[in-house]
């Protein structure tokens, strides 16, 4: 339209198209399509800040002047959506690097929801396809020529420029939880009503205008209907076509109106009139609200339900609605309404969540080359397996210490199935994440596939260690996929089964059972298991059988350091405690962001240390060392040497690197006896300390970046990428709501509540209701109160008292 209105060829001469809020400051978009010149109109129709249209074309300056009949015809037409500051065209050398100007730059989505953070357009290299459209968009002359002249099919526009489809256009866009929502320029008068995330007051869709455009007829009818609750009035359906659609206020003689139309060749919907003035009597009160419907009660509450940790009920939902609109919905819609917004929020339902996996999945690996992928489908092509390690996790794996958890959780979602995980200690004590998986449930297949993709990405360490519960299956697919690797139980998972078979016996057993899984030296466990085995009759074969080198420090192979339990992989498992009801897609993502906020954070972390080692390992040999100090050194020769500690000898050689106590050799940390040498000698307490724990290996795990993805309008997936239909996996969905706690293990005590109120256990301060005495009082009687109390007069005195 440009073109026409500035009489220049474009397949001779190149043009730069820009737009900037004020004459100093820099362009914030490029218009490139007829799409991106209609955000522009829109822009400048409806911001009060003069918008400026900057246009560039090659080797010589065109001046408004020299416009043709027929482009100021169409300009005529354009009266009303006038473009400011046209009259100004800058001169500047040829620009443009591409004859097909949507492969070459990215689009923002149109009127993208307030809660997505949106981010301005960049300008991509040469040959990356960032833009695609759903359908062919018409020129913007077009548009506004059909509308005003009220045309109800629209006709077709001479030079429409045609686009690849888009195939993610109709999906909402995937929210990010750790990033608060954009609230500007949403249109919403009251700030308490964006801050709360009810959007009665305007909210996230904005207010009804002539000429206002929407991005499908289900927007423009929830404008509609939060319109009709904020001002307490109802509405009908006039006249509903494909092409248009007229709602009128229910009372028959009142003015209020809304016309709406389909614009030419897409989904987008423009207000052609608008009534807003009411002229129906003041005591009309309609007996119910129809337009609170489920989808428009979800649009309501959609931005509480951001955080995935809050909890939000729907009594919560229907005594929101009442406050805001006055509106009383039943149980049932304020379930649904919560549902929908779930589904708005978090791609689309689990079944479109799973349409979207393959689509995410490529771009995930292609923001973060060198990630590890796997997908794999069964027959009809539903979804089976899901395999993720990222890049930055790969790198990181080398310089941590070989012992490696793994877990698996259940997802709580509608297709429900399983999350593996693979953790492991960094040089700081921290979690580290390494890969990720999806399956069905835990059976040998599943546990199977997913620990040959660890092994094919990993690798396998001769000092490898693996460390889990006892579940059958993992056992079964470590001893076949990792046949060279120790494979060492959780201690604690053992703890639960010995209490489920020794119910008498458990404080017994937590008393002499975790001493003798900790301990270093052989002396000391052969006399604490002897403790324990006493205390507790049959509990010795039982470990027996289970075998003593898979639950003791002391009788490992290799060495397990100070992971003894499968704590991180529990940590892990409580952090995804909430993102594990998301769909499918949903769920990978916030993994994606969990990951990226952690190695972030711990970079930054680590690039500020300035010891030797790690913080948390800098802390442990403060500790070690102040323990050490009154400890006694005699020296043997240069390089053997007899610390006394208490009653006891240890021998410590240096030559070799070993202590009595075995702490040294196990941990790679010199132990409190090396450090009483090192007092008295001139070796380095940090060079006797492993390189697992040193700085720069802390630093080098987290030099991996993972990269965000960006919105969804900007996927480019390829064709047979595109056309791949992901089903869900072939499982009964249960009737009824679906359990959201797990089952305790056996031999698990769960911690029970105490109330805050009453100082009671087995309930909470929400379902107390035992009475509170007002003034407690103690064992002789006495008030607990330090303020003097009032004795009752005697009758006889009454006399003394002055009369009023």
């Amino acid at each position: 339209m440009i073109a026409k209105l500035l009489n220049v060829d474009e397949s001779v001469r190149k043009m730069e198209l820009n737009f900037e809020t004020g004459v100093p400051f820099k362009p914030l978009y490029g218009v490139t399509d007829d799409r991106t010149l209609e955000l522009y109109m829109h822009h400048a129709r409806q911001e009060s800040t003069k918008y400026f249209l900057l246009v560039t074309v090659g080797e010589e300056s065109v001046r408004h002047d020299k416009v043709s009949e027929k482009a100021k015809t169409e300009e005529q037409n354009l009266s009303d959506s006038y473009i400011p500051g046209l009259d100004s065209i800058n001169e500047v050398p040829n620009v443009g690097t591409s004859s097909n100007v949507a492969e070459d730059y990215g689009f923002p989505e149109l009127f993208a929801n307030s809660y997505v953070n949106e981010m301005p357009m960049e300008t991509p290299s040469p040959g990356r396809s960032l833009f695609v459209s759903p359908t062919p968009i018409p020129s913007f002359v077009d548009v506004v020529r059909n509308a005003s002249e009220g045309n109800e099919q629209g006709t077709a526009a001479e030079d429409v420029r045609t686009t690849p489809v888009e195939p993610y256009q109709n999906v909402p866009p995937i929210p990010i939880s750790v990033v608060e929502a954009n609230v500007e320029g949403s249109g919403c008068g009251d700030q308490t009503c964006v801050e709360e995330g009810i959007y009665g007051e305007g909210g996230i869709l904005g207010d009804i205008e002539e000429h206002r455009i929407f991005r499908s007829k289900k927007e423009l009818m929830t404008c509609v209907s939060i319109t009709a609750m904020t001002e307490k009035f109802q509405y009908k359906v006039f006249k509903s076509k494909p092409s248009f659609v007229v709602v009128r206020c229910i009372h028959t003689s009142c003015s209020w109106r809304v016309r709406a139309k389909k614009l030419v060749e897409s989904e987008y919907w423009m207000v052609t009139k608008y009534e807003k003035n009411h002229t129906c009597p003041t005591d009309f009160k309609p007996v119910r609200r129809r337009q609170a419907t489920s989808w428009v009660v979800g649009e309501c509450v959609k931005r509480k339900l951001i955080n995935l940790g809050r909890v939000y009920r729907p009594r919560d939902v229907m005594d929101d609605m009442k406050r805001k609109f006055g509106v009383d919905i039943s149980y049932y819609v304020a379930w649904r309404g919560r549902e929908c917004a779930y589904d708005n929020l978090w791609l689309g339902t689990p079944e479109q969540s799973y349409k979207l996996l393959p689509g995410y999945l490529h771009m995930l690996m292609d923001t973060n080359p060198g990630s590890v992928v796997n997908l794999e489908v069964s027959n009809g092509n539903r979804f089976q397996y899901l395999f993720i390690a990222f890049a930055a996790s790969i790198h990181g794996f080398s310089y941590c210490r070989p012992v490696i958890s793994i877990d698996a959780t259940h997802l709580k979602g509608k297709y429900r199935g399983v999350l593996f995980t693979a953790v492991c200690h960094d040089a700081n004590q921290q979690i580290f994440p390494l890969a990720f998986g999806v399956g069905d449930s835990e059976n040998d297949a599943s546990w199977s596939w997913f620990l040959h993709r660890v092994k094919s990405v990993f690798g396998s360490n001769p000092a490898l260690v693996i460390v889990s519960d006892r579940h059958r299956s993992i056992n079964n697919a470590v001893q076949e996929v990792f046949p060279q690797a120790f494979h060492g139980i959780c201690m604690y998972h053992l703890l639960n089964n010995l209490k489920t078979k020794f119910r008498n016996k458990t404080k017994e057993l937590e008393q002499h059972y975790i001493r003798t899984a900790k301990t270093y030296n052989l002396q000391d466990f052969h006399v604490l298991f002897y403790t324990l085995s006493s205390a507790v009759p049959g509990v010795k074969e039982y470990l027996e059988a289970v075998g003593l080198h898979r639950w003791t420090r002391s009788h490992a192979p290799s060495r397990r350091y100070n992971i003894m339990t499968t704590n991180i992989s529990e940590s892990l498992n409580a952090v995804l405690v909430k993102v594990r009801e998301l769909p499918i897609t949903a769920l990978v993502n916030e993994i994606r962001l969990l990951c990226q906020k952690w190695f972030h954070e711990r970079r930054t972390k680590a690039a500020g240390c300035t010891t030797m080692m790690s913080k948390d390992v800098e802390m442990k040999l403060e500790g070690r060392k102040d323990r050490a100090q009154a400890m006694g050194v005699i020296c043997a020769d240069q390089y053997t040497f007899d610390v006394v500690d208490g009653d006891r000898n240890y021998c410590v050689d240096m030559a070799l690197w070993t202590c009595t106590c075995r702490k040294f050799q196990l941990d790679q940390l010199p132990c409190d006896h090396v450090l009483a040498v090192v007092r008295k000698t001139p070796y380095e307490a940090y060079d006797l300390c492993s390189l697992y724990y040193a700085r720069e290996f802390w630093h080098e795990t987290y030099r991996g970046v993972i990269n965000p993805i960006p919105h969804i309008s900007s996927w480019t997936t390829p064709q047979q990428i595109f056309e791949f239909d992901l089903q869900p996996p072939d499982v009964r969905t249960v009737v009824g709501r679906r359990r959201k706690r797990r089952l305790p293990s056996m031999g698990e005590e769960l911690p029970t509540p105490k109330c805050s109120r009453c100082k009671e256990r087995g309930h909470n301060r929400a379902t107390c209701q035992n009475p509170i005495a007002l003034h407690p009082t103690d064992e002789a009687g006495c008030s607990g109160s330090n303020l003097p109390t009032h004795q009752p007069i005697h009758p006889s005195d009454q006399h003394s008292m002055p009369q009023l």
